[in-house]
């Protein structure tokens, strides 16, 4: 009896003497994050908070642009030099994050084809839409319970041998 209660007291000793280890996650915390890339990202970029970045379906404000989507429709009609390339067909997204300041940064592509499965597209293409995205200056700041929010956000362009044929959301 008396080696069992011995027992039992050295395990909470054991326990408290265990080292406290960090473990950092190789994972972002939601689906869908967008981690800073030295490469390709702005340094200068500032975030009102690095930990908290909304996804686009947090608010259901719709797109939050100076002259809603007329006016990113009209940015890219006025812009994209669209050439007939047989082939190319699909859909591209671009992704990326708005501060509350309605900057822009971080930008994402990925592609489909017709049958959403992964799809490079010829690079005239993919960089005027990029090009585009970067460009376009009328992003809102958004707030959520009163405070300034940053937050994520896409443009999906529809292209058929090329052209360009439709924008979502």
């Amino acid at each position: 009896m008396i080696k069992i209660l011995n027992f039992l007291l050295f395990i909470p000793l054991i326990s408290l003497a265990q080292e406290k280890s960090e473990h950092k996650s190789v994972y972002p915390n939601y689906v869908g994050d967008i981690e800073f890339n030295a490469t390709i990202d702005n340094k200068d970029f500032e975030l009102c908070n690095s930990k908290h970045i909304f996804q686009y379906f947090n608010n259901s404000g719709g797109l939050e642009y100076e002259g809603e989507k007329l006016a990113i429709e009209k940015e890219f009609t006025e812009k994209y030099k669209s050439e007939i390339v047989i082939n190319e067909t699909g859909l591209i997204r671009i992704n990326f994050v708005v501060n509350c300041k309605g900057k822009t940064d971080r930008f994402r592509l990925i592609s489909m084809g017709e049958n959403y499965e992964e799809k490079v597209f010829a690079p005239t293409i993919t960089d005027q839409l990029m090009r585009i995205t970067k460009n376009l200056n009328g992003w809102k700041g958004k707030k959520y319970k009163g405070k300034d929010i940053d937050y994520y956000q896409y443009l999906i362009f529809k292209i058929e041998n090329g052209q360009l044929k439709e924008i979502l959301p």
